[in-house]
């Protein structure tokens, strides 16, 4: 069964993080994050930091890179 995680910054709904075998998919709701809708994770922490990066900064923390699309 899928299980999905909203994910939130500041109060404001992002997106949701759903659960993909042992990774994460994470399906973006709100412009600002919306080139990261798609990608893959490998740990609900990993995709919260970088979706709150993100959307506070408009640009992707350099080490940052999805598991795979």
């Amino acid at each position: 069964m899928h299980q999905s995680h909203p994910i939130t910054v500041s109060g404001q709904f992002a997106g949701a993080a759903v659960t993909q075998g042992s990774r994460l998919r994470f399906i973006a709701v709100d412009p600002r994050v919306e080139e990261l809708d798609n990608s893959l994770w490998p740990s609900l922490p990993d995709v919260q930091r970088v979706v709150q990066h993100l959307f506070r900064t408009g640009s992707l923390p350099r080490a940052a890179e999805p598991a795979a699309r």
